[in-house]
């Protein structure tokens, strides 16, 4: 799934009832979720939190976008913050099965559209920027609204997207990709808060300032306090005292996670609280958290217990959640802190991969048309990895195994990363279908009509194509898992190797049906020729390693 978070800035933050018409604006797009939405008086603005998928991010935020336009005149604006327009930003977050190269893509077809439709002038900024001294938000937007009326004229200023022409009304729009803000409070048994600030001090990138052999700040030539630098970075950190809690925290603002995630975070402050006495007795997450993150933190600590990592997804978020203390000051649900989760549980529908098996096979007995042999398949895909992490798991640090245990840990963890993969096409083929179905439904009695049908019959068609060829892509990543775990795995669970080749070819054969079936309905022989010979490579691949594997299971258990 892939999902973008957006968080524009509006310059309005008394009104509620034009905020409100800004966010019904955004919500109307079908696959936007709204997380938040922080309204401040004194600086009279708004910032405004959603998710969704790229297309449906680009059509929320543009209605956004063109709302505030109409609703906000920046000639009569007011308010302590910092601002060049009625939207001032709009950051995108690549969240989920997003790069950041694909957000950019996003953010720059936005911006178009914005300077296109609706003449508002446009900079890029952060990964999106396409100059240097655009990658600041603070050099774009110095001088503010009042300046830009001279200096959107100056040749350097010349904007991204739109004519060098100020909108008075509306101002200048700065829209970028950045990385993802984790705000994580981390939990003290104390209730001072200048503790607080010292562990605080020493795990910030900022640090905390320099002191001389007299205990003297140390200033620079210029009188500014010079800083020894903190633990980790892209990390900000202030100590507090909450008394809800009655406890002082660690308060945390992780600005790339990936560079420093929150357990390494906790880690870090609970080694720098021990040495002032304190400990680290839980945390607090503040909004929502992208689910890699707490599998990664899950990942940490079951190998800090010697345990293998390649346990389901759920399992290791759990781990995370109770090895951090996330639940220690209220009860924690995944479904609504994690990014993921919230928006699949907020799409609505019948996700079939949720379904009890009775129930799957239920629907699946009906006269409707999906779901169907494309889901079931990569269902058998799924069944297949699980099989594969399965063996592995029960191979891992069993004795006379142990030399291979460091390898088997491995297939276990990447084996349930394609079951979950396998798990997702379940449903991304019914939805191919359905979308087919749809385009197929729409009016033809104009020529128009029957040309825009046309149009879409052909994308819906190619989508249904690349989803089975996506499941039998992932059956290939299989393969070497399967191949290896069937060597090297305990020999009294080597037949699951051999019913997870079954499995996987029976995944194969059926992804290979489905792409055949729907070959036929196009009309672009260029694209039809390129993934026939595609889908047949990969089907030639699975049947070679599949039949190895069964060869190898067999020469084992008919001894």
């Amino acid at each position: 799934m892939k999902l973008i978070e957006c968080v524009p800035n509006f310059s309005e933050g008394r009104d509620s009832a034009v905020i409100k018409q800004i966010t019904d604006a955004l919500t109307s797009v079908n696959g936007s979720m709204l997380l938040d939405v922080d309204m401040g008086a004194d600086t009279n603005r708004t910032v405004v939190t959603f998710i969704g998928t790229p297309d449906s991010v680009v059509e929320s935020a543009f209605l956004a976008i063109k709302k505030a336009s109409e609703l906000i005149d920046m000639r009569s604006h007011r308010g302590e913050h910092p601002r060049m327009g009625a939207t001032d930003v709009c950051p995108l977050i690549p969240v989920n099965g997003v790069t950041v190269e694909e957000c950019v893509e996003v953010s720059k077809k936005l911006a178009k559209r914005v300077a296109d439709e609706l003449f508002i002038p446009v900079y890029l900024y952060e990964y999106s920027a396409t100059k240097q001294n655009r990658k600041s938000l603070a050099n774009i937007r110095e001088g503010e609204y009042e300046g830009f009326k001279e200096k959107i004229n100056l040749p350097e200023w010349k904007p991204d997207f739109g004519e060098p022409k100020f909108n008075e009304k509306s101002g200048a729009t700065v829209i970028g990709v950045r990385d993802f803000l984790i705000a994580y409070n981390i939990n003290l048994n104390t209730r001072d808060a200048k503790l607080a600030t010292t562990v605080a001090n020493a795990i910030r990138e900022k640090g905390s300032a320099k002191k001389d052999a007299n205990g003297k700040i140390v200033k620079n030539e210029k009188g500014e306090t010079v800083f020894t630098p903190g633990r980790l970075k892209e990390c900000r950190a202030i100590g507090w005292y909450i008394d809800m809690y009655k406890v002082a925290q660690i308060s945390i603002n992780l600005t790339n996670w990936k560079v420093t995630p929150p357990h390494i975070a906790y880690e870090t402050a609970a080694e720098e609280a021990a040495k002032i006495g304190l400990m680290a007795t839980g945390s607090e997450l503040v909004g929502l958290i992208p689910k890699d993150a707490l599998i990664q933190a899950g990942e940490y600590f079951l190998k800090k217990q010697g345990k293998s990592a390649g346990v389901p997804e759920r399992e290791l978020i759990h781990i995370a959640v109770k090895s951090l203390g996330l639940d220690h000051l209220y009860p924690f649900d995944i479904d609504k802190k994690v990014i993921e989760y919230a928006y699949r549980k907020s799409s609505g529908g019948k996700h079939l991969a949720e379904m009890k098996i009775n129930d799957f096979c239920d629907e699946l007995s009906t006269d409707s048309p999906a779901p169907g042999g494309g889901s079931v398949a990569a269902l058998n895909g799924a069944i297949a990895s699980s099989l594969v992490s399965m063996v592995a798991s029960l191979t891992f640090m069993k004795k006379g195994y142990e030399k291979d245990s460091a390898e088997v840990e491995k297939i276990a963890s990447e084996a349930q990363r394609v079951k979950d993969a396998f798990l997702n096409l379940i449903d991304d083929d019914t939805e191919a279908f359905n979308a087919y179905m749809a385009a197929f439904k729409m009016p033809k009695k104009t020529d128009i009509e029957a040309k825009r049908r046309e149009e879409l019959l052909e994308e819906a068609t190619k989508a249904a194509i690349e989803v089975p060829l996506k499941t039998m892509k992932q059956v290939e990543e299989t393969l070497h898992l399967m191949d290896r775990v069937s060597i090297i795995g305990n020999v009294n669970s080597i037949s699951d190797a051999g019913v997870a080749a079954i499995n996987a070819l029976g995944c194969a054969e059926g992804a290979y049906m489905n792409v055949l079936i729907n070959l036929k309905n196009l009309k672009d022989e260029k694209y039809c020729s390129e993934k026939l010979e595609e889908a047949d490579k990969l089907l030639d691949s699975v049947k070679i390693t599949c039949e190895k594997v069964k060869n190898q299971v067999y020469s084992v258990i008919r001894r």
